[in-house]
């Protein structure tokens, strides 16, 4: 069988695609063919551990693509012990880790009711809040303008009251 005939992860040879790596640059050496039911729950990143016991052959495929997405869905699988047991090359690895990283990094800030917040946005508090080290508090109902997200921590948002800026988080807000 050629390599488009089956899904690379699970040998499945039904609605198989082509489909880019998540750090890629769009080349069929980067890409990976797919079968519809590993790629929707890779899309939809709600992995069925079951069905990707099928990685323990894949990973060890001469296919570099099918290695990288082995070793990115151990990653998100929480399977370190079979992370550790990949043998990947140096470009492969070096692919592989940007894509773990760039997914770990991709922080979902949400306000009190679970509506996403983006970058620029206004916030109502929804509390008093003391300030602490500024000595007033944040009023309930105070609408707070373009916010900024607080690096690394999905918890808390930046923003100004009174002319201070803050730390707010994100349980005491609502998108305005």
């Amino acid at each position: 069988m050629s390599r488009s005939e089956v899904c690379e992860l699970c040998g499945c040879g039904q609605d198989v695609e082509l489909v880019e790596l998540p750090v890629s640059d769009a080349s069929e050496e980067q890409s990976i063919y797919l079968c519809s039911n590993c790629n929707g729950q890779i899309s939809s990143g709600e992995l069925d551990e079951n069905h990707f016991n099928c990685l323990n052959d894949a990973m060890w495929s001469e296919t570099p693509a099918a290695k990288i997405m082995s070793y990115i869905l151990w990653n998100k699988l929480g399977r370190q012990d079979m992370v550790e047991m990949m043998y990947l090359e140096e470009d492969e690895l070096k692919l592989a880790e940007q894509a773990v990283n760039a997914e770990a990094n991709k922080l979902v800030y949400k306000d009190a009711n679970g509506v996403e917040l983006k970058m620029g946005d206004s916030i109502v508090i929804l509390k008093d809040l003391e300030v602490k080290g500024a000595g007033f508090t944040a009023k309930r109902g105070t609408t707070v303008t373009r916010i900024s997200l607080a690096p690394g921590d999905a918890g808390h948002v930046e923003g100004r009251v009174n002319g201070t800026k803050i730390f707010i988080k994100t349980e005491f807000i609502k998108k305005a």
